[in-house]
């Protein structure tokens, strides 16, 4: 199979591909997918890597993925589905915060079927049941709209982050425009605009992308050849905007978040309201500190492994001229950072099944609600959680106005 690159291609460009071609067909790579119009190389070292009878022997890596990645996708669909009863509840729904919770439920367990199945099955099942690769996935028109849906999925699980955390934010820091901003209309708006947003902004991948033939007359769902480097610059920027400029976002706000409370308590030890929403609203604050704890903790390793293994890719594109050794030499070096972004992976896979566990662990109020889904209803419950909270801090029957309100 002999493919052309386009004349006016830039020598940057060339570079990119010819090493992407041989790299990619080797290690699976979804960085910038994998490329199908690759030459066919006459030296040993690329016929190798292109050859499908070459041996694979995976490496421990590589395992890690195939085995974890299953048990997040089975906790995180199961774990999503019960937060999202749980935030539909007649005592949850009525709050704005609850409004980004369920939306982040819902994107969250898109994004387990159409990003992190897919992944497993395309990189980690083969190597449970033999290589193969699913073909229905392959199709044409399932291949654009898997790609599509699951990059719309990734944005808004990342972003919906991002909202939750500046409407605790205001709530915190800014008590007296809460009523304002961060009621059920503009919960709604903020939602349906993230969601036109994510729409719009990758439109670029089914539009690149596709199923095409490979080496071997198999199709294969990546990007087209003539787009191969196009693809690769709009993949690495979207990785920015789902990871870093989140993260960044994400714990400015928090390091305002904590400054506020602890000012606060040292005002005064006192909590002046006790009724039933302001004790949500307290543990929702808990939670997105827990939240936004864990997704830095879980994002970080990987984005740093991808940068690394981005800066030396870029590396490459700077050679004018690639010989053998020197590709084996970058095959090499980035093939133990593929091993490090396995791993990594695998763990920024965990976003997605980690917040039911955090809701449970840091909402008290979460676990009562939880209870009643599986238990009988006790009518009781709310008041006398409300009365023990209540006589824990103050003992005080009075109710606050919103200006004097903890959130």
């Amino acid at each position: 199979m002999q493919c052309e690159l386009q004349e006016n291609s830039s020598r940057e460009a060339k570079g990119f591909h010819t090493w992407l071609c041989s790299y990619d067909v080797k290690n699976g790579s979804n960085a910038s997918n994998i490329s199908t119009g690759c030459p066919m190389f006459q030296d040993n070292l690329h016929q190798s890597l292109l050859d499908d009878s070459t041996p694979y022997t995976p490496s421990p890596e590589h395992r890690f993925f195939t085995y974890i990645t299953p048990v997040i996708a089975v906790l995180g669909i199961v774990g999503n589905s019960v937060s999202l009863m749980v935030f539909l509840s007649k005592n949850m729904r009525k709050l704005s915060a609850s409004m980004y919770l369920i939306a982040l439920a819902i994107s969250d367990i898109m994004s387990l079927l159409l990003y992190v199945l897919p992944e497993w099955l395309k990189h980690g099942e083969p190597l449970l049941s033999g290589y193969s690769w699913p073909s229905l996935l392959q199709t044409n028109g399932v291949c654009k709209s898997v790609l599509y849906i699951q990059y719309i999925a990734r944005f808004l699980s990342s972003w919906f982050v991002v909202f939750f955390t500046i409407e605790r934010f205001i709530g915190v820091c800014f008590p007296l425009r809460r009523k304002d901003l961060c009621d059920h209309r503009s919960a709604s708006r903020v939602i349906l605009g993230a969601v036109v947003v994510a729409a719009a902004g990758c439109v670029f991948k089914p539009v690149l992308s596709g199923s095409f033939p490979t080496i071997s007359g198999a199709m294969l769902c990546t990007s087209d050849k003539d787009n191969q480097y196009l693809s690769f610059i709009l993949d690495s920027t979207f990785g920015v905007i789902i990871t870093f400029i989140p993260f960044i976002l994400i714990t400015v706000l928090n390091v305002f978040i904590i400054r506020r409370l602890v000012l606060r308590n040292k005002r005064s030890r006192k909590i002046r309201v006790v009724t039933k929403e302001s004790i949500i609203r307290l543990e929702f604050t808990f939670i997105l500190l827990a939240m936004s704890i864990c997704f830095v903790a879980l994002n970080l390793p990987y984005f740093a492994v991808w940068c690394k293994r981005y800066w030396k890719i870029r590396q490459m594109f700077k050679m004018h001229m690639m010989s053998p050794n020197t590709l084996q030499i970058h095959d090499d070096n980035i093939s133990n950072l593929d091993d490090a972004l396995h791993v990594t992976r695998t763990i920024f896979y965990t976003n997605y099944c980690i917040n039911f566990f955090l809701y449970s662990v840091t909402g008290a109020y979460f676990r009562k609600e939880l209870k009643h889904l599986f238990c009988k209803p006790d009518k009781n419950i709310t008041v006398s959680y409300a009365h023990r909270c209540s006589a824990n801090k103050t003992g005080a029957h009075s109710m606050a106005s919103p200006q004097t309100s903890l959130l």
